[in-house]
């Protein structure tokens, strides 16, 4: 391929931008007429959880967008495909473009087994991106029967802004989901051009405006343990405290563990929760392969 000067990505940025208009993009319309047409730069950037001042570096040539800038790009100005193949040529990221399969995740044996140990506690095995790899039946009794989700909705974050029982779950769910997004700009600190992030990211931004606000934001939060507080529609409000524990083996993989301390209205309201599934002892996964 022949090297393509940066101007060339800012000219089909601004032409792609002028051929929108803020109501197909879900935008408020502007109270007064507009001096030009389509939208404008502060739009896109907000569109895609980006400041003002990057995006227009980028239209400019003076940076280098990441895959998961792109991404979010891409759905921001409803690019077809043979746009988005346009756009991420013009980047010299031809190789970085978003794969139509996700990279198969396996669970490792012994989180598996630890998993099914875990009759009376809720416990998830969450993967690259935080997504979720393997359940037990405590886990489905609280959150969800997640063997019924596609493998592609199968992501925490992904759930917390898109799946309304799991949103109406959490009674904190404005805390919580600003720290879900804070854990998943620590995942792409690992990886920023992860195609699979770049597709969460791009998808979540165009979907949610509170994500795509959080995710410009930057924050970042790699706690390993913390406090949820949870109403389940079947037995009321529940404290619980949530751990994670990484793997040594640097998979990426970590066991988030949800207890209540004993004695407390939490922890009878859990027991009563997961004694209706405690007799499944298998985990609801396809020998731990899930996507």
């Amino acid at each position: 391929m022949n090297a393509v000067t940066p101007s060339h990505l800012g000219v089909f940025l601004k032409a792609r931008r002028a051929q929108l208009s803020p109501r197909e993009c879900g935008l408020p319309e502007p109270e007064s007429a507009r001096r030009v047409a389509g939208l404008r730069r502060e739009e896109v950037a907000r569109l895609a959880a980006i400041s003002v001042d990057y995006y227009t570096r980028l239209e400019q040539g003076r940076v280098r967008a990441s895959a998961t800038v792109l991404a979010t790009l891409v759905r921001a100005l409803r690019l077809d495909e043979d746009q988005q193949r346009y756009l991420y040529e013009l980047a010299g990221r031809s190789d970085a473009r978003p794969r139509r399969r996700r990279t198969a995740q396996r669970v490792r044996p012994a989180m598996g087994r630890l998993l099914d140990q875990l009759t009376h506690t809720p416990a998830l095995v969450l993967g690259k991106r935080l997504d979720v790899l393997a359940w037990n039946p405590a886990a489905v009794a609280l959150y969800t029967d997640f063997a019924s989700l596609p493998a592609a909705r199968r992501n925490y974050v992904h759930l917390l802004f898109t799946d309304r029982t799991i949103r109406d779950l959490h009674r904190n769910w404005e805390h919580d989901a600003r720290d879900a997004v804070a854990a998943l700009r620590m995942e792409a600190a690992v990886d920023p051009d992860d195609p699979d992030l770049a597709h969460l990211v791009g998808s979540l931004s165009v979907q949610d405006a509170d994500f795509r606000t959080w995710w410009a934001e930057h924050r970042v939060n790699g706690a390993a343990h913390g406090t949820k507080q949870y109403r389940h529609r079947l037995v009321g409000d529940l404290t619980l405290d949530c751990d994670t524990w990484s793997s040594p083996d640097g998979s990426g993989q970590r066991l988030m563990v949800l207890t209540a301390e004993p004695g407390t209205a939490s922890h009878d309201a859990l027991r009563v929760l997961t004694s209706w599934t405690a007799g499944q002892t298998e985990t609801d996964r396809p020998e731990g392969l899930t996507r």
